[in-house]
């Protein structure tokens, strides 16, 4: 763990507690509606330990509460979970190891890990943050959640303390610095656009999954250099040639062109006696 401190600078240590005081509050807040809700004790808890997913503990306890099924509750945390999948494309690359080290990373993956594994560069800090994040994540939302859970009914209402809100701005709050291209941009203004308009015609978690439409938008790499008024290299010494420096330019100006290695003698001016003769 020291390793791990050491590796990152101190702004990336102080947003990873950000998160994890914002994650504690809504674990707290699940913990208490599930307990007030009726649901037994050990339910958020389990949850907790074995799904790590607050979007879709969330839903399946909400589908529980309102009178559905169990195979109900599971499909909708399926469903809400599956935007994992590209998750998990994207930190791949430090899940490496024996196969009992990636199953615990595949455990860890979570909206929060992945958005501070894109802010950074190279392997050895990507791992870094991905497990530090990670690790803390997932013992303070369990903590949190059992702490609410003994808690039972003291939080009362927690949306009108607004603690439902605290999870989508933290998140906000680390995606913002990743917008720096047009490209990054555009896939993401018109992703919550679609989730956005579909939110009220499909069932939770479906607009998560349909904002992916966004990356349709974001166009090509090459065509962003392009757009912005980069000339390729091929382009730029094609121009070179047509500027009149090249031999040929030389030659139509009725310059010969000399010869590599050869060495061009001017001749000395014309004396008033050789101009005479």
């Amino acid at each position: 763990m020291r390793s791990l401190l050491r590796t990152l600078e101190r702004a990336t240590l102080r947003d990873i507690a950000l998160v994890c005081l914002a994650d504690a509050l809504v674990g707290a807040s699940f913990g208490a509606i599930s307990v007030s809700g009726g649901l037994p004790l050990w339910v958020p808890v389990v949850l907790s330990v074995l799904v790590f997913a607050g979007g879709s503990q969330f839903a399946a306890v909400g589908v529980v509460l309102s009178g559905g099924g169990v195979l109900a509750a599971v499909a909708t945390g399926l469903v809400l979970n599956a935007r994992l999948l590209p998750f998990g494309f994207t930190v791949a690359d430090v899940l490496d190891g024996p196969w009992w080290r990636r199953l615990i990373g595949a455990q860890l993956i979570t909206d929060e890990t992945a958005a501070f594994v894109l802010q950074q560069r190279g392997p050895r800090r990507r791992r870094a943050v991905f497990w530090l994040c990670g690790i803390a994540l997932y013992a303070v939302w369990n903590v949190s959640v059992l702490l609410g859970a003994v808690a039972g009914g003291l939080i009362g209402d927690t949306d009108a303390l607004g603690l439902d809100a605290a999870f989508p701005a933290v998140l906000l709050a680390l995606v913002l610095p990743s917008l720096t291209d047009r490209r990054t941009r555009t896939a993401a203004v018109v992703g919550a656009v679609v989730a956005v308009a579909v939110t009220p015609f499909v069932p939770g978690g479906l607009p998560v999954l349909l904002a992916l439409v966004g990356l349709l938008f974001a166009g090509r790499p090459g065509a962003a250099e392009a757009s912005d008024g980069k000339v390729p290299a091929d382009e730029a010494s094609a121009g070179e040639a047509s500027d009149g420096r090249s031999p040929a330019g030389e030659a139509s100006e009725g310059k010969a062109p000399v010869p590599a290695g050869r060495v061009v003698r001017a001749d000395p001016p014309m004396t008033m006696k050789e101009a005479v003769r």
